[in-house]
């Protein structure tokens, strides 16, 4: 339904939209076993901009321990490998010519117990910005009832939908949560 004031698709694309950009921080977060996302906060110093890692190399898996950068670039390496040096991942480049392994150790207990609360930082946020898109829909749908576009009814059934989307958003919200504080603390 939508009314001038009240589109129910772009509430649940931006309550979508909050989910995707919490997966994209969980992916972030480092667990102790490799996986290419995990640079791709990373930027590079190249060409005079800042340039995501893989537009400049190719991130790759060789083991579960340890990441690779194939730099395509012979004098990006050292911008490559400073910048993964000065991230905040904590992780030690071994510069081979124009590769780059990364070993990824092991995390220990503190480490974990601090990025299972870093993801439960990121996971609140995500559900603060559910709770916004919420209240802006439910801001409109007061609107839309007071200027006479829809009924109390509508006013209703609108609600009761927008409810259910930040319900759900909400329950994925808390999933991924539980299932990114599980994969951090296993040893």
């Amino acid at each position: 339904m939508t009314t001038a004031n009240f589109d129910l698709k772009d509430i649940k694309r931006r309550m979508e939209g909050a989910v995707e950009a919490l997966k994209k921080e969980f992916s972030g977060l480092r667990t102790g076993r490799a996986h290419s996302s995990l640079l791709d906060p990373i930027k590079v110093d190249a060409y005079g901009s800042l340039t995501p890692i893989s537009q400049v190399g190719t991130v790759s898996t060789p083991d579960a321990r340890m990441l690779s950068v194939q730099v395509w670039d012979k004098s990006l390496v050292g911008a490559v490998d400073k910048a993964i040096r000065n991230s905040s991942l904590g992780l030690n480049p071994v510069v081979e010519g124009t590769l780059l392994r990364i070993p990824i150790p092991p995390l220990n207990e503190e480490r974990r117990q601090e990025l299972a609360k870093t993801a439960g930082n990121y996971s609140e946020q995500a559900r603060v910005a559910v709770r916004n898109v919420r209240r802006d829909g439910m801001d409109a749908l007061k609107r839309a009832e007071k200027d006479g576009e829809i009924g109390e009814d509508e006013h209703k059934k609108l609600a009761d939908q927008v409810q259910k989307s930040t319900d759900a958003s909400i329950e994925q919200i808390d999933q991924l949560l539980k299932s990114k504080q599980e994969e951090i603390m296993q040893v």
